[in-house]
């Protein structure tokens, strides 16, 4: 089933869960908030939030599209030392690789995940 219909909604009445480990940039005490979902295809748009301090490991690479916005805080990418920050914007095609992170002051953002047909 494709991601379900919504008209607009509080993003404060879905909570928080901890990120599964083994699915890339997932390190301890990262959280998501999964406001829409395709089980079929097994992509999402969801909120991630990295808490103060975190540093991943791996360089993350996947088979889907991936739109990702920062709405606050900053991002370090280790691989290309750079730092992104709030009101940055990326698109990520299948393939590209990103990662890993760290985020020294902490970092929320939205994310878009698809398959282009």
């Amino acid at each position: 089933m494709p991601k379900a219909e919504y008209e607009f909604f509080n993003h404060e009445n879905v909570g928080w869960t901890p990120v599964e480990a083994g699915s890339g940039a997932a390190a301890k005490g990262m959280v998501e908030k999964i406001l829409n979902w395709d089980e079929e295809a097994g992509v999402s748009t969801r909120m991630l939030k990295f808490p103060p301090g975190i540093e991943t490991s791996e360089v993350i690479f996947h088979d889907f599209w991936e739109e990702v916005f920062i709405l606050e805080g900053e991002l370090h990418d280790k691989s290309i030392n750079t730092t992104f920050t709030g009101g940055m914007y990326a698109c990520r095609p299948p393939g590209m690789p990103h990662g890993p992170y760290l985020s020294p002051i902490g970092c929320t953002t939205f994310e878009v995940r698809y398959y282009r047909k």
